[in-house]
């Protein structure tokens, strides 16, 4: 080892850019696995947050060619109904509790202040299927559900938007033509791509016209259901005036145990396919996306990390390609090391211990380079990214292995030099 270091030290320049190899492929290693984990774990924490033992039913607008067309259309209803989720509670003796929803994108107003906000129409056991915990005061009861109160829980988006440094616990927000009191706060539910592409499209018009939505209020549903009915009108040039009838955006079943969850969909396919002639809903069940975004990943590390182990393997050929000049180079010197009586497993050894100083060296710059790579692309590219310890064995290793692979047809070919001939070279 002494010998290897050496030799390395009177070769400064020469290690250090025979070193760049392992230490750009180690890190890439590490900044590309990084970079795919924690890409891969985002999408899992948020399908996970829809909830691994609920199914969720979302109404879709049916395809093009199962609508009314013509300038006489006057009215076109689709979607989930109030019947599909009594249907899901007397068909579904698995389910823990079920969750209608409707979704209406309004304005909301305090005192001077005006948020384009989406009101959520639900029920009081809301937060058994939603990722949403209560901040101050309280959900909406089964009390509000039946008197059709006036009342209402805002988001912590509505909060920092609406009342600024208000306490809003009490106080009365304008939606429409009506006010209502609000009595508790939750967190703001996060948004995720499974969950909201559909919902997107249903209001896509309405949030052009109020601009970027604050937030989400949740009133009771029997309150909503009498404030805004079920009807929305929409007037096209081309079609017209358009009046659809949707009575729920959404319907969440949760199930008792995860293994209910796929027999449950297939319960819920079979009513749905029963009761609907239009292609009307969807059915979302995050059990699969999250089983899907598993296998995904597995995918994407392998792929990212074949990519960047590539260059290992340059780094790798670059190292034999100098340890044979070394060899050619230091010829005269080998021949009298055998002379002296050196056997060939001392010469494979020292010029394997030079190989090896040089991937690890290598490899642990490598590794401090591969773990500052992904802070920067969180920082400036605002990316989330997680290095794993399997990453860092796994580089390490490979960076380990290629400095031995490639080290041992240098040493051997010193080794095997004829002592005779050795002596004579120039």
């Amino acid at each position: 080892m002494k010998l290897g270091i050496k030799s390395l030290w009177l070769h400064r320049l020469r290690s250090t850019l025979t070193a760049l190899g392992i230490i750009f492929g180690v890190s890439s290693v590490i900044a590309m696995l990084a970079i795919g984990e924690g890409a891969s774990r985002t999408a899992m924490e948020q399908i996970a947050r829809l909830g691994s033992l609920n199914i969720i039913v979302k109404t879709v607008q049916p395809p093009e060619d199962q609508q009314a067309t013509g300038q006489q259309q006057s009215l076109q209803e689709y979607g989930l109904t109030y019947k599909d989720a009594e249907r899901f509670r007397n068909s579904i003796p698995d389910a823990e509790v079920i969750v209608p929803i409707r979704r209406v994108a309004q304005q909301a107003w305090y005192r001077n202040r005006k948020v384009p906000i989406e009101v959520i129409g639900t029920v009081p056991w809301h937060l058994e299927t939603s990722p949403i915990r209560l901040i101050l005061g309280r959900f909406l009861t089964s009390a509000d559900l039946d008197y059709k109160q006036d009342i209402c829980v805002i988001d912590g988006g509505i909060v920092e938007r609406l009342f600024a440094l208000d306490d809003p616990i009490g106080q009365y927000v304008k939606i429409a033509s009506d006010y209502y009191t609000v009595v508790g706060i939750v967190s703001s539910q996060p948004s995720t791509a499974a969950s909201n592409q559909q919902e997107k499209q249903e209001t896509d018009s309405s949030k052009a016209k109020a601009g970027a939505n604050a937030g989400n209020i949740y009133i009771p549903l029997t309150t909503v259901k009498n404030r805004f009915g079920e009807m929305s009108m929409q007037i096209s040039g081309s079609t017209g005036r358009k009046i659809e009838k949707v009575e729920l955006q959404e319907i969440i079943v949760k199930v008792t145990n995860v293994d209910l969850v796929l027999p449950t969909r297939d319960i819920l396919a079979t009513l749905l396919e029963r009761f609907h002639k239009k292609n009307d809903y969807q059915i979302i069940v995050p059990l699969e996306l999250l089983q899907q975004a598993k296998r995904t990943q597995r995918i994407f590390s392998i792929v990212l990390g074949s990519i960047a182990a590539i260059s290992l393997l340059v780094g790798g050929i670059g190292i034999m390609n100098i340890m044979l000049a070394t060899v050619s180079e230091r010829t005269r010197e080998i021949g009298i090391r055998r002379a002296l009586g050196a056997r060939k497993k001392d010469i494979i050894f020292q010029f394997l211990s030079e190989t090896l100083l040089l991937t690890f060296a290598g490899g642990a710059l490598g590794i401090v380079l591969g773990c500052t790579i992904p802070f920067f692309v969180t920082h400036f590219g605002k990316m989330p990214t997680v290095i794993t310890g399997t990453s860092l064995l796994l580089s390490f290793g490979i960076s380990g292995a290629v400095g031995i692979i490639f080290g041992l047809y240098p040493a051997y070919r010193a080794a095997n030099m004829d002592p005779i001939e050795s002596l004579r070279h120039e």
